[in-house]
């Protein structure tokens, strides 16, 4: 596993290393063929308040991607435990997936590593069963260019918004970011 750190306004001291170290090193154990973790630990100061930010982005060898965030802790430790936490639980749902798309052969596979610690599995098979589609739904998608798609988001009241763009002739996701900012999602087929 290839283990990358980013800081931004952290000092990345030898004991955070090693506890990032150590901790992230585990994540082998419940999910096998991983082949990339990278760890962004950020302090982000607002007027007279101080929010310490840890993300993990985990790649493994089949090409999925998990990711899980913390941003409420006022401790960077305490936020990559946090971030931690998340981690595990996405990946008890994603091997639940696996377990109920993937046949024996899956299965197998993922009851040889160890379980989740805690109490995470039982509360995540809860949430497993309850998970289906409920309501589809179609869209007319109209060509337009990023201003209409905000304009016609704005209008809607939705946090996101799928669109024809005009200018690339693409189907893009307009959606609105945590900072207020707007973001566009461009699918690719591989």
């Amino acid at each position: 596993m290839d283990l990358k750190i980013h800081a931004r306004n952290v000092e990345l001291t030898d004991r955070l290393r090693e506890h990032v170290e150590r901790k992230v090193s585990k994540l082998d154990r419940y999910l096998p063929n991983i082949r990339e973790v990278r760890v962004d630990l950020a302090i982000e100061r607002h007027k007279q308040l101080e929010r310490c930010i840890a993300q993990l982005t985990l790649w493994d060898a089949r090409g999925t991607i998990l990711r899980a965030e913390e941003k409420r802790q006022s401790d960077i430790y305490a936020a990559l435990d946090m971030a931690l936490d998340k981690m595990y639980r996405q990946i008890r749902r994603y091997k639940g997936k696996r377990r109920r798309r993937g046949g024996r052969s899956a299965e197998a596979e993922l009851m040889a590593l160890e379980p989740l610690p805690g109490n995470i599995e039982a509360e995540e098979e809860a949430e497993d069963e309850k998970i289906a589609i409920v309501r589809r739904k179609r869209v007319e998608l109209i060509p337009m260019s990023e201003e209409e798609a905000i304009d016609q988001m704005e209008l809607l009241g939705h946090n996101f918004f799928v669109f024809f763009n005009a200018e690339t002739a693409k189907i893009g996701v307009l959606y609105r970011r945590e900072d207020g900012n707007y973001g566009v999602l461009e699918p690719e087929v591989s």
